[in-house]
C-alpha cells in the first residue's frame, strides 16, 4: 500500500506539473500574441510581403507564398516548397505579422542548407506517427492484461515522440534565429521592433519546450504505473 500510494501521489504530481506548464505557454504565447498584432511594423510591411522579400534574397524564388485558414496556423511545407501563412499574418502589417512570417521562411532556408536537425525530424516523421498511433494503446493492454512487457514496449514507442520533439527544439530555435538575422540584414525592422519580434519568437518557442517537458511528465507517469503494477 505504501509504494502504491507513493506512484499515485507522483503520479497526480506529474499531471499536475504538465497541466500547468502547457496552460503557462499557451497564455504567455496568446498574450503576447494578442499584443503584437496590435502593434505595426514602422514600414507596414505585410506578412506576405516580409515572406517574399527574404525568399528573394536567399534566391528562394521557387519557394512560394500563400494565404491559409485559421490561426497561427503557420508553417513550412518543405515537400511542396510552400510557406503558408494563416490570414492574419499573411495580410497584416504588424509585428507578429512580421515575426512570423520570418520564423517560417527561416525553415525554408533551412530546407535549402539541409540543416542536420530538420532532415532528422522529417526522417523521425513516420515512426512518430505509429508511436504516437499505437504507444498508449500498447500501454494501456499491457496494464489491462498485466503484460508487463507489453507496456514497456508502449513506452518505447512514446519515447519516439519525445525523441522528436527534442529535435524539433533545435529546429525551431534556429528557424528564429535565421529570422532576426535575415529581418536586421535587409533592415526590415528598426532596432525597437527587434526586440519585439524576440519576444514574439520566445512566446512561440516556449511552447515547443512546454510540449516535450509535458509529454517527459506524462511519460514518466505511466513509467510510474507500470512500476506500482510490478510492485502489487
Amino acid at each position: 500500500m505504501y509504494y502504491s500510494f507513493d506512484y499515485n501521489l507522483i503520479g497526480y504530481g506529474l499531471i499536475i506539473i504538465g497541466f500547468l506548464i502547457t496552460l503557462v505557454a499557451d497564455i504567455y504565447l496568446q498574450t503576447t500574441y494578442s499584443k503584437m498584432k496590435k502593434t505595426q511594423n514602422k514600414k507596414k510591411l505585410t506578412g506576405g510581403e516580409v515572406a517574399r522579400e527574404i525568399l528573394a534574397k536567399n534566391n528562394l524564388e521557387n519557394v512560394y507564398v500563400v494565404e491559409t485558414r485559421g490561426v497561427l496556423s503557420d508553417h513550412y511545407d518543405p515537400r511542396q516548397k510552400v510557406v503558408r501563412l494563416s490570414t492574419d499574418i499573411y495580410n497584416g502589417t504588424t509585428i507578429a505579422s512580421l515575426a512570423v512570417a520570418a520564423h517560417e521562411v527561416g525553415h525554408a532556408i533551412q530546407d535549402k542548407d539541409n540543416y542536420l536537425f530538420m532532415r532528422i525530424r522529417a526522417f523521425l516523421v513516420p515512426l512518430v506517427n505509429f508511436g504516437s498511433k499505437f504507444g498508449y494503446i500498447a500501454v494501456l493492454l499491457g496494464l489491462i492484461f498485466s503484460v508487463t512487457n507489453l507496456a514497456w514496449a508502449g513506452i518505447g514507442l512514446l519515447l519516439l515522440i519525445l525523441l522528436f520533439q527534442l529535435v524539433t527544439l533545435p529546429v525551431e530555435f534556429d528557424a528564429s534565429r535565421r529570422a532576426k538575422k535575415e529581418l536586421d540584414t535587409i533592415k526590415l525592422t528598426s532596432p525597437g521592433e527587434s526586440s519585439q519580434v524576440s519576444r514574439m519568437l520566445r512566446a512561440a518557442a516556449f511552447t515547443y519546450v512546454a510540449s516535450l517537458v509535458t509529454t517527459l511528465t506524462e511519460i514518466l507517469r505511466l513509467v510510474l504505473i507500470i512500476i506500482g503494477q510490478d510492485r502489487d
